[in-house]
């Protein structure tokens, strides 16, 4: 049985790993990775930096991922030490964790790099996916704890033709979040301006600024398509077992809700600090997205039809 006092170090951790991928963002949004200088893990050369907004930003951001570190750390720790009697039942809880610590690690040495010898932007816009990985994993976690709340987890029956669909719809997500990645780390976000029409037309001249940013727009319309298929399928072949169809209903809301906020990226693309804010936001509905779409495709692997 899981403790309350393990489930609220796994939420810290999953907190914690938003709050890193959203400082991540942050960095780049305001192009405060040089706020450091060359200096890695020092801030040009000092523990405490300068008082200026870009290093504060940058060595915010290092903190956080250092001590998000030693939680995901501890984390593990405590799934060893707590399950380890229960081989089986503590393997599901231990790959996500060390899912997560594996992938802040990565993560934390990219950032090191990008600040030592600086990195091309489709390198850079893998970092934000590492993050989106790590977060996900952490997210999981908190869902196991829920789950096995009352002791074992209970077992359901998911169709097999789920998991084929979620893991297409998964992979292909990816691709569309790493492109819109891509998009902030070229600062290609006003090749299109208005919204829906891309700088007055249905379809603008694909090159450049323009093309990345009208080919994401349709991309993420063919996602919102490809999940509001999904969870139809869910629904019509599942009994809402594993609460798969739940959880695909809330997918499909935030890409929806992430599409307008995408729109309100475009209406505010020439205030700065409304742009900061709705860049924030545009990312954190992605990243929900993501981690959600990851718990059904865990179900529908896990409860599968044998």
């Amino acid at each position: 049985m899981v403790t309350g006092r393990f489930r609220a170090l796994a939420i810290a951790a999953c907190i914690g790993m938003l709050l890193v991928l959203l400082g991540g963002a942050l960095v780049t949004n305001t192009d405060s990775g040089r706020g450091c200088g060359d200096d890695w893990p020092l801030c040009h050369g000092k523990f405490v930096p300068a008082y200026t907004i870009e290093s504060l930003i940058e060595y915010s951001h290092r903190l956080i991922t250092g001590f998000e570190g030693l939680l995901v750390l501890a984390t593990v720790i405590a799934i060893i030490l707590k399950f380890r009697k229960d081989r089986a039942g503590y393997r599901e809880p231990l790959f996500y964790a060390g899912g997560a610590l594996l992938f802040t690690i990565i993560q934390a040495l990219m950032g090191a790099a990008a600040v030592m010898w600086p990195q091309s932007p489709p390198i850079m816009a893998i970092h934000f996916g590492i993050s989106l990985i790590a977060f996900a994993a952490t997210l999981l976690l908190v869902i196991w704890t829920f789950r096995v709340k009352e002791g074992p987890a209970k077992v359901f029956t998911v169709p097999r033709s789920i998991f084929p669909r979620v893991l297409a719809t998964a992979i292909y997500s990816y691709v569309v979040i790493y492109l819109g990645a891509f998009i902030r780390h070229t600062d290609s976000g006003g090749g299109c301006l208005g919204w829906p029409l891309c700088n007055g037309e249905i379809v603008p001249e694909i090159n450049g600024a323009t093309g990345a940013v009208f080919i994401h727009r349709v991309a993420a319309l063919i996602l919102a398509i490809s999940l509001a298929g999904l969870y139809l399928h869910i629904r019509r072949v599942s009994e809402g077992g594993a609460g798969l169809t739940k959880h695909a209903g809330w997918t499909l809301g935030l890409v929806i809700t992430q599409i307008f906020s995408g729109a309100l990226l475009t209406v505010t693309i020439t205030n700065s600090d409304w742009f900061l804010f709705t860049n924030m936001l545009h990312n954190l509905i992605v990243t929900g997205l993501f981690g959600l779409l990851m718990d059904i495709l865990v179900r529908s692997w896990r409860f599968r039809e044998r």
